[in-house]
């Protein structure tokens, strides 16, 4: 997660001190109210003594004012008239500084309501981004199943595979071991009947020279044959054998 720009960070702590002097912010206000009202009542209470002073001075002034309505009028009474007035001016701009302080909490408020629906929509829109991304991840893990399926699938056709080469190899090595045998056992039996037939004719041969008229034996091989080499079949015939034309 990347790290906060110091803009940020600078922001989080003036928030936080604003947060630490908010706390302090109603004794402040019921301080200074107080301070306020008692300003104002020492001062009324100044007018009082002074308007007191002046009827002690002149107590005839009191006593008319009193009885009858003078133009002059009461010192008391002009004394407590100019203290509620100086009260209902300090009630006055205390109460401007409310609509004051109301409006500035409004347009603070507008403002908060303002950067919430911002928030809200920012984290609408990364909900919405993060449930492409799951949506997205159970695709591709879905796909990441499907393909280690077909990849054990395949490493089983490859194993049946394997293990049918191996069968086949196995059956091919009998079979060329057995071909072998077979071809051994041929030349030997083959070896074998040339050399009886080579036999019989060196036994004709033998009897050709002794005057004998010898015939040949019949065959007992297919495509091999026993051939006189000489005329008439007589004492200088030379017995052979050799492969019939026509053999394969």
């Amino acid at each position: 997660m990347a790290e906060p720009s110091w803009q940020e960070v600078l922001r989080l702590r003036l928030a936080e001190r604003n947060e630490r002097e908010a706390v302090f912010g109603p004794f402040i206000e019921q301080y200074r109210r107080l301070a306020q009202q008692t300003k104002l009542l020492k001062e009324r209470n100044a007018s009082l003594l002074r308007a007191v002073s002046s009827v002690k001075t002149n107590p005839s002034a009191s006593t008319v004012l009193v009885t009858s309505t003078g133009e002059d009028g009461n010192p008391v009474q002009t004394a407590y008239i100019a203290s509620l007035e100086s009260q209902i001016s300090s009630l006055r701009d205390e109460l401007a500084t409310v609509y004051k302080t109301q409006s500035q909490n409004s347009q603070r408020l507008l403002s908060m309501n303002e950067t919430l629906r911002e928030k809200e929509e920012a984290i609408r829109i990364e909900v919405e981004n993060l449930r492409k991304s799951n949506d997205e991840l159970g695709g591709l893990r879905k796909k990441v199943d499907q393909h280690n399926e077909l990849m054990t699938e395949k490493d089983r056709t490859v194993q049946i595979l394997h293990d049918e080469i191996s069968t086949l190899q196995l059956e091919l090595g009998q079979i060329e071991e057995r071909n072998q045998t077979l071809s051994k056992d041929n030349a030997k039996l083959l070896q074998r009947w040339l050399d009886a037939k080579q036999t019989e004719a060196n036994k004709m041969n033998e009897l050709g020279k002794r005057g004998a008229s010898p015939q040949p034996p019949p065959s007992e091989n297919e495509g091999w044959s026993v051939v006189a080499n000489g005329q008439d079949g007589g004492s200088d015939t030379e017995w052979l054998i050799v492969e019939d034309e026509d053999n394969p």
